[in-house]
C-alpha cells in the first residue's frame, strides 16, 4: 500500500516504445514537467501522446517531441504558448495530429475508466472531425460515436499525497489530473509534498489512492511549470 517510489525515473520506469501517454494539464498548468522529463530521460519512443495542447518551449512534452519520440499526438490546441516543437515535428510530416474537442477527450478518458463502449456525442458532427466515425441521429440531432481513450501511462501533477496515493490538487491544476488517472493501466505522479496517513481530509481527495501506481516528491516550482 506504499505508493511512494524515490525518484522521477523510478516513476516512469518500464514504459514501452509505442505506448500511449495521458498528459494532464491546462497550458502550462498542472502539468507534470518532471515526470516528462523523466520520459525522455528513460527513452521510450514511437510514442502517441494524449494531451489538451501540444507543449511548450523544449521541455517536457515539447522536449519529447523535439526529439522525435512522439508518433502522434491527440490534442485540442496544436498552437499553445510556444508550440515551435510541435510546429517543426508537423510540418516534416513526422507527426501525426489527431484534433479531439477537449471535452470530448475527457468524456472519452472517462469512459476508458468506467469500463465503457464509448458514447454518441453532437460535438463535431457534420465536420471534418466526424470523418470515418459512425453517426446517427438522436432525437432529431446527429451525434457521432467516439470511443474510449485509454493510456498506458497517465503522468499527473498534484500538489500532496499520501503513502496510498491519495492525492489533492492546488487549485486550476486541478483540470485533467483527476480523469487521466483514472485511465492509464500505470498512472505516475508528482507531488509537492507528502503527508501522513490521515492528514489529508478525505473530503478534499479529489483521486482516490486505488488510482495510483507511482508517487515522487519534486519540491520546488520547476521549469515549465505553472498552478
Amino acid at each position: 500500500m506504499d505508493k511512494r517510489v524515490k525518484t522521477v525515473a523510478d516513476a516512469v520506469a518500464g514504459v514501452k516504445d509505442g505506448a500511449t501517454v495521458l498528459v494532464a494539464g491546462f497550458g502550462t498548468v498542472g502539468v507534470a514537467n518532471n515526470l516528462l522529463e523523466a520520459l525522455h530521460e528513460q527513452g521510450a519512443k514511437d510514442l502517441t501522446v494524449v494531451a489538451n495542447n501540444s507543449g511548450n518551449g523544449d521541455w517536457g512534452l515539447a522536449r519529447l517531441i523535439n526529439s522525435g519520440r512522439v508518433r502522434k499526438v491527440i490534442c485540442s490546441y496544436p498552437r499553445s504558448d510556444d508550440y515551435s516543437a510541435f510546429l517543426k515535428a508537423y510540418r516534416a510530416k513526422t507527426l501525426e495530429l489527431e484534433l479531439v474537442p477537449q471535452g470530448t477527450i475527457s468524456e472519452r478518458m472517462r469512459c476508458a475508466a468506467a469500463g465503457l463502449g464509448g458514447f454518441f456525442s453532437p460535438v463535431s458532427a457534420g465536420t471534418k472531425l466526424a470523418d470515418g466515425k459512425e453517426q446517427r441521429m438522436i432525437d432529431g440531432k446527429l451525434h457521432v460515436f467516439e470511443k474510449p481513450l485509454k493510456g498506458d501511462l497517465a503522468v499527473v501533477k498534484a500538489a500532496k499525497a499520501d503513502r496510498w496515493g491519495n492525492l489533492i490538487y492546488n487549485k486550476s491544476a486541478r483540470n485533467f489530473n483527476p480523469v487521466c488517472a483514472m485511465a492509464a493501466e500505470l498512472t505516475a505522479v508528482e507531488v509537492d509534498e507528502f503527508v501522513e496517513l490521515g492528514t489529508l481530509d478525505p473530503e478534499a481527495v479529489v483521486t482516490p489512492g486505488i488510482f495510483v501506481d507511482r508517487v515522487v516528491v519534486v519540491p520546488g516550482k520547476q521549469t515549465g511549470d505553472k498552478q
